[in-house]
């Protein structure tokens, strides 16, 4: 009987976090801007610098904007776009959601950014977090095509939402990919398996490094945003990889 195979996808914010993540030796990258609001798609020159450097699975977040899921037709363009600028540019899958105002699944829009998609595959991210019935909204996603999607089990953190992680695992019924993200870390991340049954795993790994820069403006010494850089470890990209083994 072979070994169980378990996939680690990294979130990353830039070229020089992807590089790191794939020396670490990432399984998967879900490419981003701005980690901090949650991920935004990153710049065309990422896209295609990422692309043409790694070979890798690469699924590009397609986000217009930081804050909720509920999106205008205008944002919705947008994104449509992003989706098809992917597809041409050779990529491996994006990571897409939309809710309605009411909490549940955007399922119309979904299922055109799945079908622009194509053949590309696509997560659904942690919009599912916030929606109203997961068991549901699971089914939907399912039904339209989803390849997986990626969840903290609605609370905050991996860990704090095992229990539904679990459930939502063992009802998918390998139809569709439960994959535990947020506070996923090499600590935790075997006992996140042996409690959920999943095999694919999210974490960022995010940490801040010091600038190089040599002149440091008084004024903004102490500014976070002029002086630190974000940044991965590979070493600890492979120790998730490790914990896993």
């Amino acid at each position: 009987m072979s070994a169980t195979k378990y996939i680690i996808e990294i979130a990353t914010s830039d070229f020089a976090t992807t590089r790191s993540a794939v020396e670490g030796g990432a399984d998967r990258i879900e490419l981003c801007a701005n980690l901090a609001e949650g991920g935004t798609t990153a710049s065309y020159g990422t896209l295609v610098q990422c692309r043409e450097k790694f070979s890798l699975p690469i699924y590009p977040i397609i986000r217009s904007r930081g804050g909720d899921f509920l999106y205008t037709d205008e944002e919705f363009g947008i994104m449509l776009k992003d989706v098809k600028l992917c597809r041409q540019l050779g990529f491996d899958g994006v990571v897409i959601g939309f809710l309605h105002i009411d909490g549940t699944i955007d399922v119309e829009r979904t299922s055109e950014l799945i079908e622009a998609a194509y053949p590309l595959e696509v997560t659904f991210h942690r919009a599912f977090d916030r929606c109203k019935d997961p068991f549901e909204a699971m089914e939907e996603l399912i039904k339209i095509g989803c390849e997986r999607i990626l969840t903290s089990g609605q609370q905050p953190t991996a860990p704090e939402g095992v229990g539904l992680l679990a459930s939502l695992n063992k009802a998918a019924d390998q139809r569709i990919i439960i994959m535990p993200g947020s506070g996923v870390t090499p600590e935790n991340i075997k006992s996140l398996k042996e409690s959920t049954g999943c095999r694919e795993f999210h974490a960022s790994l995010r940490r801040k490094e010091e600038s190089k820069m040599k002149f440091i403006h008084p004024s903004f010494k102490d500014s976070e945003e002029s002086y630190m850089n974000n940044s991965i470890l590979a070493e600890e990209v492979k120790a998730l990889k490790e914990a896993l083994s």
